[in-house]
């Protein structure tokens, strides 16, 4: 069991990892920094932007959404962050999930 959760971490950071090595156009402005242990995810019909902490790539639940992202939308975001393929409020309910464990 613990290798498969390790092997679905290390599944999630190579998603991360080609998604942002693979626009390296975001702007150097202040407005999308990211915080080192962070990484940006754009969620909704609105691509809303969220930085969001490294430590949700070891929940199973946004590992999945990876997966679905990887699938649906590749890794080309013009910003360098990631399309998550979920509504924001479903966004919203999943993450809120992840800071009461």
């Amino acid at each position: 069991m613990g290798f498969l959760r390790l092997s679905g971490v290390v599944q999630a950071k190579k998603v991360l990892r080609r998604s942002l090595s693979g626009s390296r156009q975001a702007s150097s402005s202040s407005s999308l920094t990211v915080p080192k242990g962070y990484f940006a995810v754009y969620v909704g019909e609105s691509q809303k932007r969220f930085v969001v902490p490294i430590a949700y790539l070891n929940q199973p639940a946004f590992q999945a959404l990876l997966s679905q992202s990887e699938e649906e939308f590749g890794f080309d975001h013009p910003y360098g962050g990631l399309t998550l393929p979920c509504s924001e409020d479903a966004f919203h309910e999943q993450t809120s999930q992840f800071n009461r464990l």
